[in-house]
């Protein structure tokens, strides 16, 4: 599992730029959490394509997790980007005062797609793509919520898994701070990826690996040492979250089905 950083760098940045252009944006922007994963995807966008052309937007609930947004001003000082802070408490706040619930799941959910439709409208104002922040181990194992932070016009770190965006992010030069942070949602006090999931990223990305980029069955993977109920819960994660990954099944009733037939890449006439 182990990186070129270099070389994943140079063709990640050149992602990024092709990309943007492609669609006639005018640059990128980046929902910072303070996080790594959308710290890393900052840093490749200010190399990718300057740091004025890419807008850093921060988004906390109130003011709680104070020190994320702390960290996410400090990239923004460290790269020279652009940045607006936006506080979206009042509009999930305003949302749940009509339907109120107790569930952390459903407040965690709004907070995410809340947050990815304040990025959209600014994108609109901007003329800005919306860059993505999900690494190949969430969308492997569906954590991360479709329509929220999973969405994105186009996503530079997409087949990195977790420990290989924290490998890139130390060639980067990402802060120590950041880099040895623990992975979080940002969305209850307390709340942590690894402790929500319960196994370290280490731990399931070793599983992803064997299971998707070698192709190792579950039962080989568990003969190898790791506990069987391990495998079996990680290619269930797998399965059971393939709806996030996909455009939604259309019912077929041409002879060319947008997803099914129609297939023709999006620049295939120019």
């Amino acid at each position: 599992m182990k990186i070129n950083s270099a070389f994943v760098t140079s063709v990640l940045c050149s992602f990024i730029r092709e990309e943007v252009a492609r669609f006639g944006m005018a640059g990128g922007i980046i929902g910072l959490s303070g996080g790594l994963d959308s710290t890393v995807s900052a840093f490749l966008a200010a190399g990718a394509l300057g740091p004025k052309k890419v807008l850093g937007v921060i988004m906390p609930y109130g003011d709680t997790f104070p020190q994320d947004v702390a960290d996410a001003r400090a990239v923004v000082r460290r790269l020279g980007i652009r940045s607006r802070v936006i506080n979206i408490a009042p509009m999930v706040d305003a949302y749940f005062s009509r339907y109120p619930t107790s569930s952390r799941r459903r407040s965690g959910n709004k907070m995410a797609r809340e947050r990815m439709s304040v990025l959209y409208d600014i994108s609109a104002e901007e003329n800005a793509m919306v860059l993505g922040t999900s690494n190949k181990t969430e969308l492997l194992i569906g954590y991360g919520t479709i329509h929220g932070d999973m969405a994105c016009g186009i996503n530079p770190l997409g087949d990195l898994y977790k420990t290989q965006v924290r490998e890139l992010a130390a060639h980067l030069g990402v802060s120590r701070r950041i880099l040895e942070k623990q992975p979080t949602a940002g969305l209850w006090p307390g709340q942590t990826d690894e402790g929500e999931i319960g196994l370290t990223y280490e731990e399931i990305d070793a599983v992803l690996f064997k299971l998707v980029d070698l192709q190792v069955s579950a039962e080989d993977i568990a003969a190898a040492g790791v506990r069987k109920k391990t495998v079996v819960r990680i290619a269930a994660l797998i399965r059971n979250s393939e709806f996030k990954r996909k455009m939604p099944p259309v019912a077929k009733l041409s002879a060319r089905t947008v997803g099914l037939d129609f297939l023709y890449p999006y620049d295939r006439n120019r």
